[in-house]
């Protein structure tokens, strides 16, 4: 039996679809002591870790060897000084020793802030000023450990200094002085409302909020990984994401390992998806989640057989239906889209019993319960967008949210103002209760009276072969309030050009209701993005783009 039945109770419709499940975990629950060193108590050679690289190494690791190697890491750390509520950063790539880290941070009660290696020394110096790290703990490629030195003089400021998987000047190795440590760690006292760890949003609006989640945040995971990733127990689930992020929360450990699946960890910089696939067929991964533009590699290039996979899911951003049908045609397996955020678990997808709908974000997840409002706060009828809100079961509590912005209180009190959290993305749903994504919710266009989601024009435009990218925003018209105006670049092989304006309008607005139509396109070499890649559309909609 797979451990997360200790932690929750599911309940489960005639036709066996889950109708709604809710958590049930002690006031010290902690990750690393309550799934990990419990697996590895009742099934030591239980397989935790797969990992692999380009240049061929490869380690699997069994949940004995995790409780091992976090163990060690933990008594360096602590040996160190590292304690409770310490604040420690992590900018390790895919290398193996972030899953050792992390659990080992979680132990000693610290707070992890993973980062990823693409931060510039300006990135680095407002995350190290804003968080107050303790330490880092980072990778020696990349040019990091010249980075971080770098930000900490700009800063002013003082941290411990570790490296993972090789030496660099200035930074403890701390692979091989955890090799050398005690392999035992008694359980220290820690909360399940305890800060756990700290995300860095994107900043499409500004700096980038910390985002802090408490140690009963795996739990809500479990939905995530059981009923929309459909990872299986003895399976092998795949997640590309970097550590950086939030989504390897949502798909490299947590939820993953409560319901007993492994996780694959293919550790690479240039993305190569002729190579994922044969990943996914060398180890026999059972279950595969990556991002839309992963998706649309693949449909390109060409998919070859991958006769272990049993499931694929995306989220992040627009999935076009071309590459939907294709990659379904080639597999026989639909992609089953999901959707959340940095602050949350999983909030909708298309789950496990459910056909999977292209485009569509699927239905609520039966671990929140979720309501479409307007901006009056009263629910809008169906097939009217409104904005995503969480209606939390008890006043100002919901497990799975974040339970601060980092010294942003006033912040946090807007979003969850009126006693609900507002997720600030747009959404209708239709007659059959299914969700549709409309964009944020302060990125919807008025338009001649309407109101349209950028999403659903975006869409349309995906679905021309000229266009590589888009993004469409509204601007100020004295007719229509504001008109639809399309900013895009263009794919090898294509030149912009009056003609092709023209055409590309009159092939989009052929398919789009006319008050929908694009009035305005804007070719850009380039898109103004985060660092996360999300598409800046309040640069777009500025007087200096």
């Amino acid at each position: 039996m797979s451990i997360y039945k200790q932690f929750c109770n599911e309940i489960f419709d005639e036709n066996g679809r889950l109708k709604k499940i809710t958590l049930n975990y002690p006031d010290n629950f902690n990750f690393g002591y309550d799934v990990v060193d419990a697996i590895a108590d009742k099934e030591p050679d239980k397989r935790a870790l797969v990992w692999c690289n380009v240049e061929g190494e490869e380690h699997t690791f069994s949940f004995a060897d995790v409780r091992k190697n976090s163990n060690q890491m933990a008594n360096v750390l602590r040996d160190a000084g590292i304690g409770h509520g310490d604040r420690v950063m992590l900018i390790m790539k895919r290398h193996y020793e972030y899953w050792f880290a992390a659990i080992a941070l979680h132990k000693l009660g610290a707070v992890m802030i993973p980062a990823t290696h693409m931060l510039t020394v300006s990135d680095l110096v407002y995350r190290l000023k804003a968080s107050k790290v303790k330490a880092v703990i980072c990778t020696t490629q990349n040019e990091v450990p010249g980075k971080v030195k770098a930000a900490l003089r700009t800063a002013e400021m003082t941290a411990k200094l570790w490296c993972v998987q090789g030496d660099s000047e200035g930074f403890e190795n701390l692979t091989a002085a955890s090799s050398h440590a005690e392999a035992a760690f008694d359980r220290l006292d820690t909360l399940a409302t305890d800060p756990m760890v700290l995300y860095f949003t994107s900043g499409t609006t500004g700096n980038p909020k910390g985002v802090i989640h408490e140690h009963s945040y795996p739990l809500a995971h479990i939905v995530t990984a059981k009923y929309w990733q459909q990872a299986e127990d003895n399976g092998l689930h795949f997640t590309v994401a970097e550590t950086g992020w939030a989504k390897a929360s949502w798909g490299k450990m947590y939820g993953q390992w409560l319901v007993g699946s492994a996780v694959m960890v293919y550790d690479f910089d240039n993305f190569e998806p002729k190579q994922l696939t044969h990943i996914i067929n060398q180890y026999g991964v059972t279950s595969f989640c990556a991002p839309p533009t992963v998706y649309r590699y693949l449909v390109r290039k060409g998919i070859p057989e991958m006769p272990t996979l049993k499931h694929a899911s995306t989220a992040g951003e627009m999935l076009s239906p071309e590459v939907f049908s294709k990659f379904t045609e080639r597999t026989g397996l639909p992609l089953c889209e999901g959707y959340g955020q940095t602050e949350t678990t999983l909030l909708m997808a298309n789950f496990k019993g459910d056909e999977a709908v292209e485009g569509s974000m699927g239905t609520p997840s039966p671990f929140y319960n979720i309501e479409l409002r307007g901006k009056d706060g009263q629910r809008v009828a169906v097939g009217e967008t409104g904005e995503v809100v969480i209606v939390p079961e008890r006043e100002g509590k919901q497990t799975g949210v974040f339970t601060a912005y980092l010294d942003h209180e006033e912040q946090y009190r807007y979003v969850w103002r009126g006693g609900v959290y507002h997720t600030g993305d747009a959404a209708c749903m239709d007659q059959n209760g299914r969700y549709w994504f409309r964009g944020r919710f302060d990125d919807i266009i008025k338009t001649g009276g309407f109101r349209v989601g950028p999403y659903e024009v975006e869409n349309v435009l995906m679905e021309h072969p000229a266009v590589a990218e888009c993004s469409v925003i509204g601007v100020p018209d004295s007719l229509r309030g504001q008109a639809i105006k399309a900013v895009i670049t263009l794919g090898p092989g294509y030149t912009a050009s009056a003609e092709l304006e023209v055409e590309i309008k009159n092939s989009c607005n052929q398919k789009l209701a006319e008050y929908k139509w694009i009035r305005l396109i804007e070719f850009a070499a380039e898109m103004p993005k985060t660092i996360s890649g999300k598409i800046q559309k309040t640069v777009l909609r500025s007087k200096d783009w």
